[in-house]
């Protein structure tokens, strides 16, 4: 770095692109501010550096076109670190402005960001202290991708695999080298692949603030650890490098991503574009607050000092300002075309869905923006179809390709197995891809994600464990996360050194499993569920970057036997083109078939107990969809006794059992080379369990290989 006396030659510059481009002359800065009076531009070493070794006051007549403010810095070197000071007018209750040029700002469009320099509480409890803001860093790096492609595999093969980049290897028994890293999730790449999945759903991984907690939790020295606080798009979350301090966020983000793709699976982001890091009124400014507060979120029309809330968290993205619309589409084709990723689920989508007063919209632009653009075109674009404030749109989210995270499947899921009475007509109709949801709609089973746990909630094991939530270690007095749990603890709370109980909850929890990969649609998988990971019944750990939080790596010796279950499920359900249907069942043989495409039945064949209010019933037959695919049966008792159900005779078929949850390791799911044949025409399914049957000629064991 030069000199104090000696500083950067500074040309007017130009406002396209925004962020900071490294060109052959130096590095062009541009940001947009509608109604900023004046900018200065601060350029620092490092993110530690305690002064600037150069302020930059732009000029308004050569560097402010329209609504950016913008110049060119002569040969500045990549890797300088950078923040903006605005100045304006601050009316936050008329005009909702908030201009303050003591504030130094993060580049919105910056491509990576470092925060070893901010303190959020210090923030709150001594107001704005000089170069106290987290920093934006110049990136030019090039990098060689080596001829990696974003990963193109059609929707219905899809198994994805949900997990947090640093509790996914952050606890001791990982073994790797860097726990809690982009590099450290690399290095558990071939247990993933073991395991069947084919796409990973990464909890937030753009940078976020870890210090985003209310006093108690900070107090108690916890974190905000899931990462649902965004503040930098652009920037992977500097906590998940190595050495973020030089910058190397981008090239650690890659080096993920490709090698993921070398082992087939596909990178799908977990996005939070309803809000961010700066809360409400009394949240700090670091970013967007400085830039255009008025312009990036939805305020009272009358009061505009009072941030509409229908995110929980203080404040809401106005997502379908022109602007902001285009800011939330440039940031996810960056991340497709600059970072390879293969999709996005977003948070709190229906937040997305409203006017800047709030009012939900028929036709978001946003949410068509994200569907009709080219560059994502062959994105995977996931919503969790509801926000804080009660707006639910499973089923009726807007646009055609968005799939959903199915609410209405888990909890219908949930319920059945746990054993309410009744609901026989509602799981057909989630097992078979949610019809009365899609259909209607012009959508498909794809458009169907199939959960029964996910980050938010009871973890497998506590589903099973637990009837109710104990979440005192978050220190907000056991009052947040859901009280709804649908859960069933098998008669005791909590641990239990009890066999019987024991027995019984690992049964349910293969039940669950059962059936979410026997479901037409997307199945999604709860990393850790796999080895029956437990949080002691936390349903809410979203600040417990600890043992409770992280994967114990251990589980997978102690569980081990029902972690080869889970592998054979999911072998089961790849072998079975018949669990991937693109379109809805019909009940009618498929083009060139002979047998419909599903049949239901109870105890007796084609007698499916529709109408009993009682019934904990159901059996169904899966005809193949190709030559070389075995016919499929499947049983389900989920009521407290054995009962005998009648088997479909379809020649030249004989039935094998290919898994019953019922039994012990190895024998509870089978692989096609191991299979025994039924030879009784009434079968047995003892109680709370799942008993699945392959139906092929004894002679043509090939009929069954993996497709």
């Amino acid at each position: 770095m030069p000199a104090s006396n000696a500083p950067y030659p500074v040309l007017p510059g130009r406002r396209y692109p925004p962020g900071a481009t490294v060109e052959d002359a130096g590095v062009n800065f541009s940001v947009y501010s509608r109604h900023a009076t004046g900018a200065e531009l601060l350029l620092y070493e490092s993110a530690t550096s305690p002064e600037p070794f150069q302020t930059i006051r732009l000029d308004p007549r050569t560097n402010h076109t329209f609504f950016s403010w913008h110049l060119m810095v002569e040969d500045l070197p990549p890797g300088t670190h950078y923040t903006w000071r605005l100045e304006g007018p601050n009316d936050p209750h008329g005009h909702g402005w908030r201009f303050d040029p003591s504030i130094e700002l993060v580049d919105p469009w910056a491509r990576a960001v470092n925060v070893a320099g901010w303190d959020r509480w210090q923030r709150q409890r001594k107001g704005v202290q000089p170069h106290d803001s987290p920093r934006a860093i110049v990136l030019a790096e090039e990098y060689d991708w080596e001829g990696d492609e974003p990963i193109r595999l059609s929707s219905e093969q899809m198994i994805i695999y949900e997990l947090h980049v640093g509790g996914f290897t952050r606890h001791p028994s990982s073994g790797v080298r860097h726990p809690g890293t982009f590099l450290g999730l690399i290095e558990k790449i071939p247990y993933l692949k073991e395991l069947g999945i084919t796409h990973v759903e990464l909890m937030p991984v753009m940078a976020f603030d870890e210090q985003d907690v209310p006093e108690p939790v900070w107090k108690a020295g916890l974190r905000n650890f899931w990462g649902y606080s965004s503040f930098g798009f652009f920037s992977p979350h500097p906590g998940f490098c190595v050495t973020p301090e030089q910058g190397t966020h981008r090239r650690e983000f890659r080096d993920m991503v490709k090698a993921l793709h070398r082992a087939g699976i596909g990178v799908i982001l977990d996005v939070v574009f309803n809000h961010t890091s700066e809360g409400g009124a009394g949240g700090p400014t670091l970013t967007f607050k400085g830039f255009g507060n008025e312009t990036f979120y939805c305020l009272d029309a009358i009061d505009k000092g009072i941030y509409l809330d229908f995110t929980g968290c203080g404040n809401t993205v106005n997502a379908n300002h022109p602007l902001v619309t285009n800011f939330i589409i440039d940031a996810l084709e960056y991340w497709v075309r600059e970072m390879h990723v293969d999709g996005f689920r977003f948070d709190l989508a229906s937040a997305m869905a409203r006017d800047s007063d709030g009012r939900p919209l028929a036709n978001p632009p946003v949410i068509w923006g994200i569907e009709l653009s080219d560059t994502l075109a062959a994105t995977k674009i996931i919503a969790e179809a509801w926000d804080a404030a009660g707006l639910y749109q499973v089923g009726t989210f807007p646009g055609y390709r968005w799939m959903e995270w199915n609410g209405r499947y888990r909890d219908s899921i949930r319920r059945f197995v746990r054993g309410d009475p009744g609901l026989v007509p509602e799981i057909a109709t989630r097992i078979s891809g949610s019809s009365d949801l899609y259909e209607a709609n012009l959508r498909k089973p794809i458009n169907s994600i199939n959960f029964v746990t996910c980050h938010d909630g009871f973890t497998l094991w506590d589903l099973v464990s637990y009837n109710r939530k104990h979440n005192l270690a978050n220190h907000e007095g056991n009052r947040d996360g859901t009280d709804d749990n649908l859960s069933w603890n098998c008669g005791t709370e909590g641990e239990t050194p009890n066999l019987e109980v024991l027995t019984l909850r690992r049964r349910q929890a293969r039940n669950l499993l059962t059936l979410l990969f026997l479901s037409q649609g997307i199945p999604m998988l709860l990393a850790g569920d796999e080895v029956l990971r437990s949080q002691q019944g936390n349903n809410n750990a979203w600040c417990q970057d600890n043992e409770t939080g992280w994967l114990d790596w251990s589980l997978m010796e102690r569980n081990a036997a029902m972690l080869r279950f889970v592998r054979g499920l999911i072998a089961l359900r790849k072998r079975h083109p018949s669990l991937r249907h693109r379109h809805f069942l019909a009940g009618r043989p498929l083009p060139g078939g002979e047998i419909p495409d599903v049949v239901w039945h109870g105890l007796e064949l084609e007698a499916p107990p529709w109408d009993d209010p009682e019934s904990r019933i159901l059996a169904f037959t899966l005809a193949p969809v190709c030559p070389d695919e075995a016919l499929l049966h499947v049983m389900i008792n989920m009521s407290d006794r054995a009962l005998r159900f009648a088997l479909p005779e379809i020649a030249p078929a004989r039935w094998h059992l290919a898994l019953d949850t019922a039994r012990a390791s190895p024998t509870d799911v089978v692989p096609p080379e191991d299979q025994c044949p039924v030879e009784d025409g009434r079968q047995l399914v003892r109680s709370r369990s799942i008993l699945v049957l392959e139906g092929r000629s004894a002679s043509d064991p090939s009929a069954i290989q993996p497709t």
